[in-house]
Protein backbone atom coordinates (compact mmCIF):
# COMPACT_ATOMS: atom_id res chain seq x y z
CA UNK A 1 0.00 0.00 0.00
CA UNK A 2 1.01 3.29 -1.13
CA UNK A 3 2.47 5.41 2.22
CA UNK A 4 0.48 8.59 0.89
CA UNK A 5 -2.85 6.94 0.53
CA UNK A 6 -4.48 8.35 3.37
CA UNK A 7 -3.31 12.22 2.39
CA UNK A 8 -5.12 13.81 -0.49
CA UNK A 9 -4.41 17.56 -1.78
CA UNK A 10 -7.79 18.57 -2.32
CA UNK A 11 -7.86 21.05 0.33
CA UNK A 12 -4.78 23.09 1.50
CA UNK A 13 -4.38 22.37 5.08
CA UNK A 14 -4.13 18.21 3.09
CA UNK A 15 -1.66 19.85 0.66
CA UNK A 16 0.44 21.11 3.06
CA UNK A 17 0.47 18.30 5.14
CA UNK A 18 1.67 16.29 2.17
CA UNK A 19 4.31 18.49 0.80
CA UNK A 20 6.00 18.22 4.22
CA UNK A 21 6.53 14.58 3.93
CA UNK A 22 8.84 15.96 1.02
CA UNK A 23 12.08 15.45 2.43
CA UNK A 24 11.53 12.14 4.10
CA UNK A 25 10.06 10.89 0.77
CA UNK A 26 13.12 11.77 -0.90
CA UNK A 27 15.56 9.49 1.04
CA UNK A 28 13.61 6.23 -0.67
CA UNK A 29 16.31 4.96 -3.09
CA UNK A 30 15.57 5.40 -7.07
CA UNK A 31 15.07 2.52 -8.98
CA UNK A 32 17.97 1.67 -11.36
CA UNK A 33 16.25 3.07 -14.36
CA UNK A 34 15.66 -0.61 -16.22
CA UNK A 35 12.67 -0.36 -18.63
CA UNK A 36 9.32 -1.08 -17.47
CA UNK A 37 7.93 -3.69 -16.82
CA UNK A 38 11.30 -4.97 -15.61
CA UNK A 39 11.98 -2.08 -13.16
CA UNK A 40 8.72 -3.62 -11.63
CA UNK A 41 11.21 -6.85 -10.01
CA UNK A 42 12.80 -4.44 -8.29
CA UNK A 43 12.08 -4.03 -4.78
CA UNK A 44 12.17 -0.44 -5.00
CA UNK A 45 9.63 -0.11 -7.98
CA UNK A 46 6.15 -0.15 -7.61
CA UNK A 47 3.24 1.44 -9.60
CA UNK A 48 2.16 2.94 -6.35
CA UNK A 49 5.44 4.86 -5.58
CA UNK A 50 5.11 6.66 -8.81
CA UNK A 51 1.82 7.14 -8.25
CA UNK A 52 2.99 9.32 -4.60
CA UNK A 53 5.21 10.89 -6.97
CA UNK A 54 2.52 12.35 -9.12
CA UNK A 55 0.70 13.44 -5.47
CA UNK A 56 3.49 15.21 -4.39
CA UNK A 57 4.84 17.41 -6.82
CA UNK A 58 0.74 18.41 -7.06
CA UNK A 59 0.53 18.86 -3.14
CA UNK A 60 4.40 20.89 -3.19
CA UNK A 61 3.08 23.10 -6.21
CA UNK A 62 0.01 24.23 -4.39
CA UNK A 63 1.99 25.23 -1.14
CA UNK A 64 4.38 26.59 -3.00
CA UNK A 65 7.73 24.33 -2.76
CA UNK A 66 8.71 24.35 -6.15
CA UNK A 67 12.20 22.97 -5.54
CA UNK A 68 10.31 19.58 -4.38
CA UNK A 69 7.74 19.65 -7.19
CA UNK A 70 10.75 20.04 -9.74
CA UNK A 71 12.33 16.98 -8.04
CA UNK A 72 9.33 14.97 -8.47
CA UNK A 73 9.43 15.46 -12.20
CA UNK A 74 12.97 15.26 -12.43
CA UNK A 75 12.49 11.51 -11.16
CA UNK A 76 9.40 11.12 -12.92
CA UNK A 77 11.29 11.87 -16.04
CA UNK A 78 14.17 9.72 -15.50
CA UNK A 79 11.66 7.11 -14.97
CA UNK A 80 9.52 7.00 -17.80
CA UNK A 81 11.48 9.24 -20.14
CA UNK A 82 10.81 12.95 -21.07
CA UNK A 83 8.55 12.26 -23.91
CA UNK A 84 5.97 10.26 -21.84
CA UNK A 85 2.83 11.80 -22.35
CA UNK A 86 1.92 12.17 -18.32
CA UNK A 87 5.42 13.60 -18.08
CA UNK A 88 4.91 16.22 -20.39
CA UNK A 89 1.67 17.24 -18.76
CA UNK A 90 3.25 17.62 -15.44
CA UNK A 91 6.00 19.21 -17.19
CA UNK A 92 4.19 21.73 -17.64
CA UNK A 93 1.63 22.14 -15.10
CA UNK A 94 4.88 23.04 -13.26
CA UNK A 95 5.61 25.68 -15.86
CA UNK A 96 2.07 26.61 -15.30
CA UNK A 97 2.45 26.70 -11.50
CA UNK A 98 5.77 29.29 -11.87
CA UNK A 99 4.61 30.94 -14.55
CA UNK A 100 5.82 35.26 -13.79
CA UNK A 101 2.80 36.22 -16.44
CA UNK A 102 0.20 35.65 -19.23
CA UNK A 103 3.24 35.96 -22.06
CA UNK A 104 4.67 33.03 -19.97
CA UNK A 105 0.88 31.15 -20.15
CA UNK A 106 0.52 31.77 -23.85
CA UNK A 107 4.25 30.53 -24.47
CA UNK A 108 2.90 27.15 -22.79
CA UNK A 109 0.10 26.56 -24.61
CA UNK A 110 1.67 26.67 -27.73
CA UNK A 111 4.31 24.59 -26.86
CA UNK A 112 1.15 22.01 -25.95
CA UNK A 113 -0.25 22.90 -29.87
CA UNK A 114 3.10 21.88 -30.62
CA UNK A 115 3.08 18.46 -28.83
CA UNK A 116 -0.86 17.97 -30.00
CA UNK A 117 0.30 18.18 -33.67
CA UNK A 118 2.45 15.28 -33.31
CA UNK A 119 0.45 13.22 -30.52
CA UNK A 120 -3.31 14.79 -31.48
CA UNK A 121 -4.80 11.78 -28.76
CA UNK A 122 -2.26 12.91 -25.91
CA UNK A 123 -5.29 13.20 -23.29
CA UNK A 124 -2.81 14.38 -20.85
CA UNK A 125 -2.02 16.99 -22.96
CA UNK A 126 -5.82 17.75 -24.19
CA UNK A 127 -6.61 18.48 -20.29
CA UNK A 128 -3.74 20.42 -19.68
CA UNK A 129 -4.54 22.64 -22.78
CA UNK A 130 -7.78 23.23 -21.16
CA UNK A 131 -6.82 23.68 -18.13
CA UNK A 132 -4.50 26.60 -19.23
CA UNK A 133 -7.36 28.07 -21.25
CA UNK A 134 -9.59 28.50 -18.53
CA UNK A 135 -6.13 29.87 -16.31
CA UNK A 136 -6.28 32.59 -18.80
CA UNK A 137 -10.37 33.20 -18.99
CA UNK A 138 -10.56 32.11 -22.17
CA UNK A 139 -13.63 30.36 -21.11
CA UNK A 140 -15.20 30.37 -24.71
CA UNK A 141 -12.28 28.32 -25.30
CA UNK A 142 -11.87 26.46 -22.82
CA UNK A 143 -15.85 25.27 -23.68
CA UNK A 144 -15.16 24.50 -27.23
CA UNK A 145 -11.27 22.62 -26.48
CA UNK A 146 -13.54 20.35 -23.71
CA UNK A 147 -17.06 19.78 -25.89
CA UNK A 148 -14.05 18.33 -28.61
CA UNK A 149 -12.52 16.33 -25.94
CA UNK A 150 -15.67 14.87 -24.84
CA UNK A 151 -17.14 14.09 -28.33
CA UNK A 152 -13.40 11.89 -28.46
CA UNK A 153 -13.98 10.43 -24.50
CA UNK A 154 -17.73 10.39 -23.58
CA UNK A 155 -16.90 8.47 -20.79
CA UNK A 156 -14.79 10.95 -19.23
CA UNK A 157 -16.39 11.29 -15.73
CA UNK A 158 -14.30 14.42 -14.83
CA UNK A 159 -13.95 15.59 -18.06
CA UNK A 160 -17.94 16.22 -17.95
CA UNK A 161 -17.50 17.81 -14.71
CA UNK A 162 -15.38 20.53 -15.69
CA UNK A 163 -17.63 21.30 -18.43
CA UNK A 164 -20.28 21.29 -15.89
CA UNK A 165 -18.36 24.05 -14.37
CA UNK A 166 -17.21 25.82 -17.15
CA UNK A 167 -20.84 25.84 -17.98
CA UNK A 168 -21.79 27.25 -14.45
CA UNK A 169 -19.35 29.90 -14.12
CA UNK A 170 -20.86 31.85 -17.35
CA UNK A 171 -23.83 31.51 -15.89
CA UNK A 172 -25.14 29.09 -18.39
CA UNK A 173 -27.19 26.41 -15.38
CA UNK A 174 -29.28 24.26 -17.62
CA UNK A 175 -26.07 23.34 -19.74
CA UNK A 176 -23.96 22.85 -16.71
CA UNK A 177 -27.47 20.82 -15.07
CA UNK A 178 -27.12 18.66 -18.13
CA UNK A 179 -23.34 18.00 -17.91
CA UNK A 180 -23.09 16.57 -14.53
CA UNK A 181 -26.14 14.58 -15.28
CA UNK A 182 -23.90 12.85 -18.13
CA UNK A 183 -21.22 12.33 -15.23
CA UNK A 184 -23.44 10.90 -13.11
CA UNK A 185 -24.73 8.15 -15.77
CA UNK A 186 -21.09 7.50 -15.88
CA UNK A 187 -20.58 7.33 -11.91
CA UNK A 188 -24.06 7.23 -10.28
CA UNK A 189 -22.62 6.29 -7.06
CA UNK A 190 -20.84 9.73 -6.39
CA UNK A 191 -22.92 11.20 -3.85
CA UNK A 192 -20.65 14.91 -4.15
CA UNK A 193 -21.81 14.96 -7.51
CA UNK A 194 -25.46 14.01 -6.95
CA UNK A 195 -25.22 17.00 -3.94
CA UNK A 196 -23.61 19.37 -6.66
CA UNK A 197 -26.58 18.79 -8.89
CA UNK A 198 -29.13 19.64 -6.08
CA UNK A 199 -27.36 22.63 -5.50
CA UNK A 200 -27.59 23.56 -9.14
CA UNK A 201 -31.38 22.72 -8.98
CA UNK A 202 -31.15 25.07 -5.93
CA UNK A 203 -29.43 27.90 -7.68
CA UNK A 204 -31.79 27.16 -11.03
CA UNK A 205 -35.33 27.41 -8.44
CA UNK A 206 -33.65 30.68 -7.10
CA UNK A 207 -32.83 32.36 -10.53
CA UNK A 208 -35.66 30.97 -12.65
CA UNK A 209 -38.42 33.89 -14.21
CA UNK A 210 -40.65 31.21 -14.51
CA UNK A 211 -43.65 30.35 -12.75
CA UNK A 212 -44.31 28.49 -9.57
CA UNK A 213 -44.93 24.99 -11.07
CA UNK A 214 -41.38 25.18 -13.17
CA UNK A 215 -39.68 26.76 -9.64
CA UNK A 216 -41.41 23.38 -7.77
CA UNK A 217 -40.01 21.25 -10.06
CA UNK A 218 -36.08 22.62 -9.57
CA UNK A 219 -36.95 22.27 -5.72
CA UNK A 220 -38.49 18.61 -6.07
CA UNK A 221 -35.22 18.25 -7.95
CA UNK A 222 -33.09 19.27 -6.06
CA UNK A 223 -33.87 17.89 -2.33
CA UNK A 224 -34.27 13.85 -4.42
CA UNK A 225 -30.54 14.68 -5.39
CA UNK A 226 -29.60 15.80 -2.20
CA UNK A 227 -31.44 12.61 -0.66
CA UNK A 228 -29.57 10.71 -2.76
CA UNK A 229 -26.84 11.68 -1.94
CA UNK A 230 -27.05 10.92 1.59
CA UNK A 231 -28.83 7.73 0.54
CA UNK A 232 -24.74 6.79 -0.67
CA UNK A 233 -23.39 8.35 2.15
CA UNK A 234 -25.00 8.46 5.33
CA UNK A 235 -23.20 11.14 7.37
CA UNK A 236 -22.48 13.83 3.79
CA UNK A 237 -22.76 16.55 6.18
CA UNK A 238 -23.03 18.88 2.43
CA UNK A 239 -25.77 16.45 1.25
CA UNK A 240 -28.04 17.01 4.81
CA UNK A 241 -27.54 20.99 4.58
CA UNK A 242 -28.30 21.15 1.05
CA UNK A 243 -31.63 18.84 2.29
CA UNK A 244 -32.32 21.57 5.01
CA UNK A 245 -32.01 24.51 2.30
CA UNK A 246 -34.06 22.97 -0.48
CA UNK A 247 -37.34 21.74 1.35
CA UNK A 248 -37.13 25.31 3.44
CA UNK A 249 -37.66 26.58 0.38
CA UNK A 250 -40.32 24.25 -1.16
CA UNK A 251 -42.64 24.57 2.05
CA UNK A 252 -42.15 28.21 1.90
CA UNK A 253 -44.03 28.16 -1.53
CA UNK A 254 -46.98 26.99 -0.08
CA UNK A 255 -49.56 24.35 -1.67
CA UNK A 256 -47.49 22.31 -4.25
CA UNK A 257 -48.96 22.47 -7.54
CA UNK A 258 -47.48 18.72 -9.55
CA UNK A 259 -44.66 17.75 -7.44
CA UNK A 260 -43.95 14.17 -7.05
CA UNK A 261 -43.47 15.47 -3.30
CA UNK A 262 -46.36 15.54 -0.55
CA UNK A 263 -46.07 18.48 2.20
CA UNK A 264 -46.19 16.24 4.93
CA UNK A 265 -42.97 14.49 3.12
CA UNK A 266 -41.26 17.51 2.58
CA UNK A 267 -41.82 18.39 6.31
CA UNK A 268 -40.70 14.82 7.21
CA UNK A 269 -37.66 15.19 5.04
CA UNK A 270 -36.46 18.42 6.89
CA UNK A 271 -37.24 17.24 10.44
CA UNK A 272 -35.00 14.12 10.15
CA UNK A 273 -32.52 16.07 8.16
CA UNK A 274 -31.95 18.82 10.72
CA UNK A 275 -32.28 15.96 13.54
CA UNK A 276 -29.16 14.54 11.61
CA UNK A 277 -27.27 17.07 10.68
CA UNK A 278 -27.17 18.45 14.85
CA UNK A 279 -25.48 14.86 15.56
CA UNK A 280 -23.12 15.10 12.48
CA UNK A 281 -22.23 18.20 14.26
CA UNK A 282 -21.88 16.77 17.88
CA UNK A 283 -19.89 14.25 16.61
CA UNK A 284 -16.81 15.97 14.43
CA UNK A 285 -17.29 19.48 16.44
CA UNK A 286 -13.91 18.14 18.27
CA UNK A 287 -12.18 16.36 15.90
CA UNK A 288 -10.99 19.54 13.71
CA UNK A 289 -8.47 22.77 14.56
CA UNK A 290 -10.27 26.18 14.35
CA UNK A 291 -7.91 26.52 11.67
CA UNK A 292 -8.98 23.59 9.37
CA UNK A 293 -11.28 23.79 6.32
CA UNK A 294 -13.32 21.16 7.87
CA UNK A 295 -14.32 23.15 10.89
CA UNK A 296 -15.45 26.15 8.41
CA UNK A 297 -18.12 23.51 7.22
CA UNK A 298 -18.86 22.63 10.50
CA UNK A 299 -19.28 26.12 11.35
CA UNK A 300 -21.60 26.76 8.58
CA UNK A 301 -23.84 24.10 9.36
CA UNK A 302 -23.84 25.54 12.73
CA UNK A 303 -25.69 28.98 11.55
CA UNK A 304 -27.79 26.96 9.58
CA UNK A 305 -29.20 25.20 12.39
CA UNK A 306 -29.28 27.99 14.41
CA UNK A 307 -31.13 29.67 12.36
CA UNK A 308 -34.04 26.66 12.10
CA UNK A 309 -34.51 27.74 15.85
CA UNK A 310 -35.40 31.00 15.84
Amino acid sequence: MSSLDNLTYSDPTSALHLSQKAPEFFKRPISSGKPFPLSLLESAESPEAWADYEKLLVACLRTGDDESAFLCLERLTQRFGAEDDRVLALKGLCREATAKNTADLEKILQEYESILDAKPMSVPILKRRIAIKRAMSKFSDAIVALVEFIESSPTDAEAWCELADLYYAQGLLPQAIYSLEEALLITPNAWNLHARLGELQLIAAASSQEGNEVIQKHFSNSIQRFCRSIELCDDYLRGYYGLILATNRLLKMGPLTKSNVSLSNVENLKKRSTNKLRSILEARTSQFGPNDLKQAELIAARELLDRQDR
